[in-house]
């Protein structure tokens, strides 16, 4: 039976495999669609085109937009988008920009608790790819400052601590519309780690088509809860590993497996 693996991200965001790197995994891992969604950027995925095209894996356009409401980090996927949108890709540069100054911001309120990481250390990691929390992590487990990627997010830059900087520019009414005017279809990232359901029916009014309900860190009461929540607002039901290679070595690509059946179904929305 055909599956898909609809969250993964490449060297173009915080994952640390090339496009050819991750079509080359999801061969390994027999799943035969994967959607490239890396964060604010769009730049990996001709290259997953290319390569998906020569070893017969499907790559579905996607992206994750990180949004910002009340104080609180949201995430956005979206799937079956023209990548090539000129508004899309104006504002994504912009983004760019925000994602640069946002690390400074993260690393000046660490220097004031006495934690010190160069900036540099950070964008080394991210080469040219949309730089994140994920970067500075990797930064401090390399500078020796945590033993752990998930050891500096508990400590020091998780939504609660006291390096974390929200300060992003898109709220989710307009990243929901950058996505639908580019054709795509617009769902929302991983509810459960927002712990704020409530917002769901407000992002419903906005334009939200989809809940990703199957995700690694969703247990199955938890999916079932997702789900039912979908089928309340007739929303579609996606899922995916949420794959970064080794910056998450035990998430491994296709630790989500959907039936093709529902990417069809975002087809048929599309």
């Amino acid at each position: 039976m055909k599956c898909a693996d609809l969250h993964v991200h490449t060297n173009f965001s915080d994952g640390t495999m090339s496009p050819p790197e991750v079509v080359a995994e999801a061969l390994r891992q027999n799943v035969d669609a994967v959607a490239v969604t890396d964060h604010d950027t769009v730049l990996g995925l001709d290259s997953s085109f290319e390569e998906g095209g020569r070893k017969g894996i499907e790559i579905i356009a996607g992206i994750e937009l990180t949004a910002e409401y009340e104080g609180i980090e949201i995430h956005l996927l979206g799937y079956l988008l023209d990548h090539r949108n000129q508004a899309l890709v104006r504002r994504l540069q912009e983004l760019k920009q925000n994602r640069v100054e946002r690390i400074y911001k993260i690393i000046d309120k660490l220097e004031g608790i006495g934690v010190h990481l160069a900036p540099q250390a950070v964008f080394e990691l991210a080469q040219n790819g949309t730089v994140g929390r994920l970067h500075v992590a990797r930064a401090m487990v390399k500078a020796k400052i945590v033993g752990s990627v998930p050891e500096a997010f508990q400590k020091y830059i998780g939504d609660t601590c006291p390096g974390y900087v929200c300060g992003f520019r898109l709220s989710p009414a307009e990243a929901i519309a950058l996505i639908r005017s580019a054709g795509g279809v617009a769902v929302l990232a991983h509810p459960y780690t927002l712990r704020r359901d409530d917002l769901i029916p407000y992002f419903v009014e906005l334009g939200l088509q989809g809940l990703e309900a199957y995700y690694p860190e969703h247990a199955q009461a938890v999916v079932n809860f997702y789900l039912g929540l979908a089928k309340k607002y007739k929303l579609l039901v996606t899922g995916g590993s949420d794959f970064h290679g080794s910056a998450k070595p035990d998430v491994k690509l296709g630790a989500v497996r959907l039936p093709y059946e529902l990417v069809e179904r975002l087809k048929e929305r599309k």
